[in-house]
């Protein structure tokens, strides 16, 4: 039987991809690899010199292969997850992380990259591809190249349980968060909550094969809930389930339990840097990252702390007095926190982000936000029919610029069931020249937004528009790549803490009113977002700047300190770290049992270990880049095209600070950042 996975596609093939054809597509790319890796060797072992096209060309070419067959396997399990899906998934997570330890220890391959490194033909290399070259070097140190065989064997056995854990506490926090739903009949029960969340709680209960009304702890619903639910009692609920999922304390008890996995996750990691030569996780982690220690970040996080403490106090009073006099509400609870906000934004600004949604139906946005980047980057964005897809909902578009198509991407905005919570951007397909021809990037852009009800469309907040902005910024830094290497195409090779650079900056433009008149229109009327909301929107831009600044220091800190000050003789309980955090940047102490730990995916399934803090370090590159947008006008041709050809166009090939400061003529400020928030 022919295996889809195998044959070439220019896209994935996935309503042919059967579960049963995965496991043996992806162990014969890996044996495909081995066997181009020990020819391109044994040809070097008989006296070839190693050079590009006999050693990084044929590897790149076969590693590609791999990831065309892996990628719609990966995002399937994302978008698509099923029991049978998850299993062969974990399976070929296992062979594909001993396949990266047993490259990443490859003498002879790491040898041959050396002597290239070390020879006349690297001079004659392009900048991006000496750039592969030593980034491959430093690669190889850090995955224990030097270490005695015993040691590389069990910095292997490490890598593998490390990707295990990854993927349960992943499959944890999802399972968790299904497991939980509340029924109603009575409507009564959902008094507050707007006419878009009651919709979709009605097509939720259809959906569950059940009558009236059922909330659930998918994004769109639990925020619904604990935003507009006028019954106290239903936010504790529903808020309590959110922050016990994956803990003892959650509806299924200890069945999905992520405690022991963090522990053991955080145990392996430190023994992993220590048996590298670092004193900690941390110290590792920024080993390729423009930060320099995970002292300079912490100092970095306490400074921005120390600038918002005092307007989260003043956010937190003021909040407090609003409770108190709207509901004589003497002590302000966490569940209470996102719907007085919410009342008080709307006393002191009158607008509602539900108010919003109705003038930001998701299709126009999406087309909206096509037109921003025409402007600003002279590219044009169009539909593409009869392509194949993995589900109803799921779009495809195509880039091109100067008439030519450069690249394509598949859009899945809406969330459903059995599909991962957050907005992210993966690759499907990495610009690179393949055997003389080029191959064309495709990124998968997936969000989780309420979907269309009935005649109504999907009608986003604000909130969600900047999130919609944001990932289209990571699309846009894998697709307008000029790179043609994959190692440090688009985002490949661009140090973690510098990644969310395009993303944030994009969403400057969703505050811009020149903007806001192109990705707004009424569903029913068409009408622009009027010029009173949009001047009450921007009036409270910045409103509780100062909380909103503490949570993410708060998240960002316990991360680093986390994974900087672990003691494997006497790990301190995480609990307690996080405990201790909040003592010093919360303003707000939240209930005992919240364990926020044990759905921390970014750290604990993500790439963000010891490197949360990449959000906040971002967001000061992001915001003194968009802050030359300013000076020079927010579509001025000149200044898009130079970020263009500096930051998306160069890809992984230069270090990211080389590249700020080619676009920005200097270093980074944070002023840019402070200003922006409303912390000056």
């Amino acid at each position: 039987m022919n295996n889809p996975l195998l044959e070439q596609h220019s896209l994935p093939p996935f309503n042919s991809i059967k579960v049963d054809q995965i496991k043996p597509a992806v162990q014969t790319r890996i044996d495909q690899v081995w066997s181009v890796l020990g020819r391109q060797l044994e040809l070097i072992e008989q006296g070839q010199t190693p050079s590009w096209s006999n050693l990084i060309g044929p590897f790149e070419e076969a590693s590609d292969l791999l990831n065309q067959t892996w990628s719609p396997i990966s995002h399937l399990n994302g978008v698509q997850n099923s029991d049978e899906l998850r299993d062969v998934y974990a399976e070929c997570v296992q062979l594909l992380t001993e396949f990266g330890t047993a490259i990443d220890q490859h003498e002879p391959l790491y040898k041959a990259h050396k002597t290239l490194a070390a020879s006349e033909d690297f001079n004659a290399l392009t900048q991006p591809q000496q750039k592969v070259i030593q980034d491959a070097l430093r690669d190889f140190t850090l995955s224990g190249i030097a270490l005695p065989k015993a040691k590389q064997s069990r910095y292997g056995e490490i890598k593998q349980r490390l990707s295990t854990l990854s993927t349960e506490f992943s499959n944890n926090v999802l399972d968790s968060t299904q497991a939980w739903h509340k029924q109603f009949d009575d409507i009564e029960a959902l008094v507050g909550l707007p006419e878009s969340a009651l919709a979709g709680a009605k097509q939720m209960a259809e959906q569950k094969n059940k009558s009236g009304y059922v909330i659930t702890l998918d994004g769109p619903s639990y925020i619904a809930v604990v935003t507009y639910a006028d019954d106290r009692q239903l936010r504790e609920e529903i808020y309590t389930a959110f922050t016990t999922r994956a803990t003892q304390s959650s509806k299924a008890g200890g069945e999905w339990d992520n405690s022991p996995l963090i522990n053991e996750t955080l145990a392996l990691r430190h023994e992993l840097a220590l048996l590298l030569g670092f004193n900690n996780y941390a110290e590792l982690s920024l080993a390729t990252k423009m930060a320099e220690s995970p002292q300079q970040v912490i100092d970095f996080l306490n400074e921005l702390a120390e600038k918002s403490l005092p307007i989260a106090k003043k956010d937190l009073a003021d909040l407090q007095g609003f409770a108190k006099t709207e509901n004589d509400i003497e002590i302000l609870e966490a569940w209470d926190v996102a719907y007085y906000s919410e009342k008080l934004r709307q006393q002191d600004y009158a607008i509602a982000q539900e108010a919003l949604r109705p003038y930001f139906p998701a299709e126009k946005v999406m087309s909206g936000m096509f037109a921003v980047v025409n402007i600003l980057f002279n590219i044009q964005i169009d539909a593409v029919r009869e392509v194949e897809l993995y589900h109803k909902d799921v779009q495809f578009f195509s880039i091109k610029k100067e008439s030519e198509i450069i690249a394509y991407f598949y859009f899945d905005i809406y969330a459903r069931d059995k599909k991962r919570g957050g907005a992210w951007m993966a690759d499907c397909r990495t610009r690179r020249l393949s055997n003389g021809e080029l191959q064309l990037p495709v990124a998968y852009l997936t969000c989780n937004f309420t979907p269309p009800v009935g005649v109504t469309p999907s009608l986003l907040t604000h909130q969600e528009v900047t999130t919609l902005f944001h990932e289209f910024g990571h699309g846009l830094h894998h697709m307008l790549t000029q790179m043609t290497d994959s190692a440090i195409s688009g985002i490949s090779g661009v140090a973690w803490d510098a990644v969310e650079l395009p993303s944030q900056f994009l969403e400057n433009w969703c505050w811009e009113k020149e903007v806001i008149s192109m990705i707004s229109g009424h569903y029913e009327s068409g009408e622009p977002l009027p010029d009173n909301l949009l001047e009450k929107m921007l009036a409270a831009k910045n409103f509780q700047s100062g909380i909103q600044m503490l949570r993410q220091i708060e998240f960002s800190l316990f991360d680093m300190v986390l994974h900087t000050d672990y003691n494997e003789d006497s790990p301190m309980p995480v609990q307690v770290v996080l405990d201790n955090i909040r003592a010093r940047v919360s303003i707000m102490q939240p209930p005992s049992f919240n364990k926020f730990q044990n759905g921390f995916s970014h750290i604990f399934a993500g790439g963000y270990a010891a490197g949360y803090y990449s959000y906040k370090w971002a967001e000061v590159l992001s915001a003194d880049a968009f802050s030359l947008f300013e000076e020079k006008g927010i579509f001025d041709k000149k200044t898009g095209e130079a970020f263009l050809n500096t930051i998306l166009a160069n890809g992984g090939s230069k270090e990211p600070m080389e590249l700020f400061k080619a676009f920005r003529g200097r270093e980074p400020n944070i002023a840019a950042l402070l200003r922006h928030a409303g912390l000056l």
